[in-house]
């Protein structure tokens, strides 16, 4: 049995705290570890740790990042007229494969849920009405999930920033309802970056 073998029985344990990570797959994985040369656990490991010691979050559009600010804030060919707010890293890195679009970033890092407790301080909403009053932005593209939060969001983003001179836009609806922008195939991104219209 493997609570006969504590170390095991620990890093099951571990593993399944990892999203989308069951008993059984957290087992498999504990053993495919167990079956792996020190050399290759010990990268693991370290690798593990590096990710906690070395990435911060960008200081401008708080997307994760080794050096402040990150490559997307630093580049000067991106077009500082342009802001995408998405909620989550793996949104921006999604979109960003899609190769379509050439401005800048702001990542919330999650959405309105007032039933969890998730107002507008608890995201980078504060930052985001900064940047926009700075007067650079002429077009605010709003990338939010379309899941109930994400239109939520959306929604409230829309009322707060409305300004003369600032286009506002969603994302055009290549996005499935409930997708999430991670998952999504690059042309499918790339086509709904295009087709985005006035929120």
């Amino acid at each position: 049995m493997l609570d006969s073998v504590p170390c095991l029985t620990r890093l099951t344990a571990q593993l399944r705290r990892f999203p989308g990570i069951g008993e059984k797959t957290a087992q498999r994985l504990a053993f495919f570890v167990l079956k792996q040369p020190r050399a290759q656990v010990a990268q693991l490991a370290q690798a593990l740790l590096d990710v906690k010691d070395k990435v911060v979050f960008c200081s401008r559009c708080f997307h994760v990042t080794e050096q402040d600010p990150c490559p997307f804030c630093r580049a000067p060919e991106r077009d500082d007229g342009l802001l995408c707010v998405v909620e989550q890293s793996q949104d921006l890195l999604a979109i960003e494969r899609g190769g379509g679009y050439r401005g800048r970033y702001h990542v919330l890092h999650g959405v309105l849920s007032p039933l969890d407790g998730v107002g507008p301080a608890e995201l980078n909403i504060p930052q985001l009405v900064q940047r926009v009053e700075q007067g650079e932005v002429r077009e605010l593209i709003v990338a939010t999930n379309f899941t109930m939060e994400g239109e939520a969001t959306a929604l409230y983003l829309r009322r707060l920033l409305q300004r003369p001179g600032l286009r506002l836009t969603r994302l055009a609806h290549g996005v499935p309802t409930g997708g999430n922008l991670e998952y999504l195939d690059e042309s499918t991104l790339s086509g709904a970056m295009a087709r985005r219209y006035e929120l």
